[in-house]
């Protein structure tokens, strides 16, 4: 296979697999991402087995398991009564797959751990503080226009994966609908110190439904080590932005679903739209979309980031295919065949989390 270079836009955890997949097939790599490092607030860490499977591929298992917490169990609770309803063993899969648990490993770290990975491949390139503002293409090239504090460059591949979040700017570049719908409640995440399982007997993943208002709970390694506790709530309708973000609402609502004798210690909150959005397509010639640039969900459980890993993988094989002649160019098109279903539903949007199957 004669050299050929792939340009790789966002260095989130898909952006980088994506790239560090193709790296080790022999591509010449650029990453592009906005931002002047990798984004570390709290975002997805639940990492399902068959990605574990995926990032042994890449070589970076053993790193990113000592980074995480290994989960072999989650569990369903009732939470006015606060009962346990239901706790599922991933050791039942112990013959499905050489990874029968969940990690909790922060996304973060994932791509850190990549990118470190992906700098000791000669060919490769990553460009923090790098925007990409426009895309075009032809037959035989992929260019993408970015600016940097010095000011604008042409940058030119032979392909081009769009890995840059739901606001994509390559998706936008393309013109390709992001069609679906967002939810009308929001999601609080907040982040503390507290140890929960010293008030009940929960194990590292939960999720506690309610009538009024339900909660999911998960523990998280942290950049220390030492570990931190994750709780999601939903808002209430007509709730502002300002009123839930609140002190008083905050710490209300972690001291009716778990109270304690004193204030909690929380380190991070934020909140998050809830979309249920793909991609009307997730190949234009020879530009790509993956992750979340192709598809958001809800995003308990993460989903969005697993679901991301596995379009990474994919693409990286099908264009590794190609290009190494075992492969003409129509199997290009099986990526969006594996990767987008035909319906959701009545909404008649292509649901992004399940894999059609391509015989």
């Amino acid at each position: 296979m004669k050299s050929r270079r792939i340009i790789v836009v966002g260095a989130g955890p898909v952006g980088v697999v994506a790239a560090l997949a193709c790296a080790q097939k022999g591509f010449a790599v650029t990453v592009i991402e906005s931002e002047m490092k990798v984004e570390d607030s709290p975002r997805a860490a639940t990492t399902h087995p068959a990605t574990l499977e995926m990032i042994e591929r890449i070589g970076l298992i053993d790193q990113f398991i000592a980074q995480g917490l290994v989960a072999r169990y989650f569990q369903f609770w009732d939470r006015p009564a606060r009962t346990l309803v239901a706790e599922f063993d991933h050791e039942l899969l112990r013959d499905e797959t050489r990874f029968p648990f969940v990690v909790q490993t922060e996304q973060h770290k994932l791509a850190n751990m990549g990118i470190a990975r992906l700098r000791q491949f000669p060919d490769s390139r990553i460009m923090f503080g790098t925007r990409a503002i426009a895309v075009r293409q032809d037959s035989s090239s992929v260019t993408v226009t970015v600016e940097r504090p010095d000011g604008r460059e042409d940058l030119s591949a032979d392909y081009l994966i769009g890995a840059d979040g739901g606001r994509s700017t390559i998706r936008k570049g393309i013109e390709i609908e992001f069609e679906g719908y967002t939810f009308p409640e929001h999601f609080l995440g907040f982040t503390v110190l507290d140890d929960f399982q010293s008030m009940l007997p929960c194990c590292f993943r939960n999720y506690f439904a309610d009538p009024a208002e339900w909660v999911n709970l998960f523990k998280v390694a942290g950049d220390d080590g030492k570990g931190r506790w994750r709780a999601v709530f939903p808002t209430r309708t007509g709730e502002t932005d300002e009123e839930a973000l609140s002190d008083e609402a905050m710490h209300g609502r972690l001291q009716r679903a778990f109270p304690i004798a004193k204030t909690y210690d929380v380190v991070h909150r934020n909140l998050y739209k809830v979309h249920q959005r793909v991609a009307a397509k997730f190949r234009s010639g020879r530009i790509f979309l993956a992750g979340d640039a192709a598809h958001v969900n809800n995003t308990i459980g993460g989903l969005g980031l697993n679901s991301g890993i596995h379009d990474a993988m994919e693409l990286s094989e099908t264009i590794h295919l190609v290009e190494s002649g075992q492969a003409d160019e129509s199997l290009l098109d099986r990526y969006e065949r594996r990767r987008r279903s035909k319906r959701c539903g009545s909404s008649r949007i292509a649901c992004s989390t399940r894999i059609a199957r391509d015989r």
